[in-house]
């Protein structure tokens, strides 16, 4: 590892650090994920999310709304990277009728990344879209429980090539602090 890189890893540590004490304390949420990435890659998540306070379609069936979401991850099989991404997501719910509400989420956001490299795909430039889609179920008392599949793609949208991107399919767990 080089010195440049050494320095981007530290200051991608740093400022996870922040994320993560300032995520605490001005999160509506808190999610905890386990994916597979193409190949062999175990991918995991911390997120921290903050609800938009604004909701859409409410005289229909199904209503639009969603939430910003910063996120710590980490990718490993032989070689492993870790990422810092932020997302605005949208949210398209059934109106609550019962203990359960069913989603459908999809967004597009931003991340950087430590190492450009892993397992034989080159992304090439630490900054990457993070896209993504998923469904999920939120339930319990005041629905303080969410569980999500959702889809990961990560690619810096050509600005350099190679630019082989990576897919993840990931379950996680959210708790509401609400």
């Amino acid at each position: 590892m080089g010195a440049g890189t050494d320095m981007f890893i530290r200051c991608v540590a740093c400022v996870g650090m922040l994320l993560l004490a300032q995520g605490v304390s001005a999160s509506d949420r808190i999610s905890v994920g386990v994916g597979d990435a193409s190949g062999d890659i175990d991918a995991y998540r911390i997120g921290f999310q903050r609800d938009f306070k604004k909701r859409w379609w409410r005289d229909r069936p199904w209503g639009l709304s969603g939430y910003w979401e910063a996120s710590a991850n980490y990718w490993v099989d032989n070689d492993s990277i870790s990422a810092l991404a932020f997302s605005p997501v949208f949210t398209l719910s059934l109106k609550r009728s019962s203990s359960v509400t069913p989603y459908f989420e999809a967004g597009i956001g931003v991340a950087l990344i430590s190492n450009s490299e892993i397992e034989r795909r080159n992304l090439s430039t630490a900054f990457q879209f993070e896209d993504r889609i998923g469904v999920g179920l939120r339930f319990g008392g005041q629905q303080k429980h969410d569980i999500n599949f959702r889809f990961l793609h990560y690619s810096n949208a050509d600005i350099k090539m190679p630019n082989d991107g990576l897919d993840i399919f990931m379950l996680s767990y959210g708790y509401a602090f609400r």
